[in-house]
């Protein structure tokens, strides 16, 4: 069996689980915590970085941040997952979704400014497949309408746009740990990035229940108190402890999976010439970390039966989101501003392979025999 997603475990995660476990400071910010945050801000070049229980609260954050509430909108695509509107409709926002790039199944920048109202506050682009959305542009509306960015980077980390690591580029940006993504804190986790100062010690307030207890610790208060909105959005050190593990290793997981992504592509790129697949689309300008290899296929009948034939073999290769606008909490949350152009049709052809670190050649080759095969190849 080739299993769709293994988690990353590069052989020092249990020595340092284990040291977390036996040190006096297990809760959250402990020192794995604090080691975390400082690969982090130096890696990607960010203000503040938070680790999280998980990206959904890292984006529940940005909005709480931002003072979401009933009346605003917020622009996303609805090709995502549901964590990206949900933080958002927790505070009473309406959704506004718009079309995606059928090259990247990214939001199609160029449809965002006809969905602006008097109401928005947020443009959440999603980086989808660790690969970046249009970011000047998209900052460029921003800053024309006076509108909040959230990067949801949850499939991003070690991606970049212009020289830029995503979710760096708007005022937040939200990272997922989740044990299918590039790097895992212990299965769950997530990280925000905080790109303006002025957000720092309000998000360290937030993230502490809304108490001023970090400050306490600094020693710039000489008690702790309940000074505003807040939640529990602190993970254990024991996640950041696994996740530091990973990250000790971070360009070698990150070489490993873009070789296996290189591997896809040249093992099926003459199914492409001959005009039976459509291999995914890397636009100048922008790095991405083979966070996922996906091809898409004539039409959702075709993937149905591509699909059984991978799991006739016991390989897991699966589809994607269904697009948020149709599904029951999206007609009610939320809108769809414009045509749906592509991103129901392109979300029914699509097909993602496995992908993980330590994925072997004979694996690879393996997927790569069905797909062939199916096609009389």
């Amino acid at each position: 069996m080739i299993h769709f997603n293994k988690p990353p475990l590069t052989g020092n995660e249990e020595r340092y689980v284990l040291e977390a476990m036996k040190s006096s400071k297990i809760s959250g910010d402990g020192a794995f915590t604090k080691r975390c945050h400082k690969w982090f801000e130096e890696r990607l070049g960010c203000k503040k970085a938070l680790l999280t229980t998980s990206c959904t609260h890292a984006l529940e954050m940005a909005a709480l941040l931002l003072d979401i509430k009933e009346g605003d909108e917020v622009i996303m695509p609805s090709y995502t997952f549901v964590s990206t509107a949900n933080a958002f409709v927790l505070r009473g926002a309406t959704i506004v979704f718009v079309d995606v790039r059928p090259d990247t199944l990214n939001i199609d920048e160029t449809k965002i400014e006809d969905a602006v109202t008097t109401k928005t506050k947020v443009i959440v682009p999603v980086h989808y497949a660790g690969v970046a959305c249009e970011m000047d542009t998209i900052m460029e509306i921003a800053s024309r309408h006076n509108l909040f960015v959230v990067e949801d980077a949850a499939q991003g980390m070690m991606s970049s746009y212009k020289g830029k690591a995503l979710g760096t580029i708007g005022h937040f940006g939200a990272f997922s740990f989740h044990e299918t993504k590039n790097y895992t804190s212990a299965g769950e986790g997530g990280l925000l990035i905080i790109n303006d100062e002025k957000f720092v010690q309000r998000a360290e307030i937030i993230r502490e229940k809304g108490t001023n207890r970090s400050l306490f610790f600094r020693g710039m208060v000489d008690k702790y108190s309940w000074v505003d909105v807040g939640s529990s959005y602190l993970p254990s050190d024991i996640s950041a402890a696994y996740l530091w593990g990973n990250l000790e290793c971070a360009d070698e997981i990150n070489e490993n999976r873009l070789n296996s992504w290189k591997s896809y592509y040249e093992n099926l790129s003459f199914l492409q010439d001959e005009g039976f697949i459509e291999l995914p689309i890397v636009p100048d300008g922008c790095i991405q970390n083979a966070h996922m290899f996906y091809f898409k296929v004539k039409d959702l009948e075709e993937r149905t039966a591509l699909l059984d034939a991978f799991k006739k073999e016991e390989i897991g290769a699966v589809f994607h989101y269904v697009p948020l606008h149709s599904a029951p909490a999206g007609i009610k949350y939320g809108r769809f501003n414009g045509v749906d152009e592509f991103t129901t049709k392109e979300s029914e052809r699509l097909v993602r392979l496995p992908m993980y670190f330590g994925l072997s050649s004979d694996e690879r080759d393996t997927v790569c025999g069905v797909i062939k095969s199916f096609y009389g190849k």
